[in-house]
């Protein structure tokens, strides 16, 4: 009785104040400016909790199950991560005609020196039965005038915790191209005044849209080649380079990133 009661309060609340903010909505064409800028400041303070409400939201209600981070994962693992854009949709789905340093939700940067950008990003839903990941990502690259084209993922502070020399750091990916294409990672890890770099090629087995997807592709980065110092650990990012992009389309279906202790003998 109780929590019924609690509820159609919660649902009367809510209507109320939908209703006001529609009449709001509706006011502020000729609303003075000097009102105008604290409803503004008061609507800008509501929109971060609710955009955060729906991302939680939708990553749980959709299917398949949106905001999903399970996967494979080595022996020994104590730390993984899919980025959001694979997890759940984030408020901007797409960029046309993309700028470098265009970002796409939190985590993701574009990088390139075209002086004319022919290239485009957008998020897309994964539907297909093998699909681990709710949502992927898809560029669209046509004429291409520049030097680079790189995408980098931030990764959360959680990566650098209890990083030590002695692991090994997981990159799986499921990609998709129109035609072959060269693409190489570079783990970035910041201590210090100085930034270590571990480069691998990435392998790719993978087959053109619609045909039936390959299996994950995965590297490896050991950070016994890194001179690391562990106490001195800022923060972490991943440089996806792509070589030859010109008139190219590049799916990156999934993502992901594990860490694990290297195997002593």
């Amino acid at each position: 009785m109780v929590n019924a009661l609690k509820l159609l309060l919660d649902r009367w609340r809510t209507q109320a104040e939908l209703r006001r903010w529609k009449t709001t909505a509706r006011a502020a064409r000729t609303m003075p400016l000097s009102d105008l800028r604290a409803t503004r400041a008061r609507a800008r303070s509501l929109r971060q909790p609710l955009d955060d409400l729906l991302h939680a939201a939708e990553s749980r209600l959709a299917l398949p199950v949106i905001g999903s981070n399970v996967f494979p994962l080595p022996h020994g693992t104590d730390w993984s991560w899919r980025p959001e854009l694979w997890r759940g949709p984030i408020a901007e789905h797409g960029i046309a005609s993309a700028p470098s340093k265009s970002r796409l939700g939190h985590e993701i940067t574009l990088h390139h020196d075209c002086i004319r950008s022919e290239l485009s990003l957008r998020q897309i839903r994964n539907t297909r039965a093998e699909d681990l990941a709710p949502f992927g990502l898809r560029m669209d690259v046509f004429a291409f005038d520049g030097s680079f084209l790189s995408l980098v993922v931030e990764l959360p502070p959680e990566a650098l915790q209890g990083l030590k020399a002695s692991h090994l750091i997981r990159l799986t990916m499921r990609v998709e191209l129109e035609k072959p294409l060269e693409i190489f990672a570079r783990l970035n890890i910041k201590h210090g005044p100085n930034t270590e770099q571990i480069v691998r090629e990435f392998p790719i087995n993978a087959p053109a849209p619609g045909h039936t997807p390959a299996e994950e592709n995965m590297i490896e980065f050991d950070l016994a080649y890194a001179d690391l110092n562990e106490d001195r650990l800022e923060n972490a990012w991943l440089d996806l380079i792509f070589e030859g992009p010109e008139m190219n389309q590049v799916t990156l279906r999934d993502l992901t990133l594990a860490r694990c202790p290297r195997a002593e003998f």
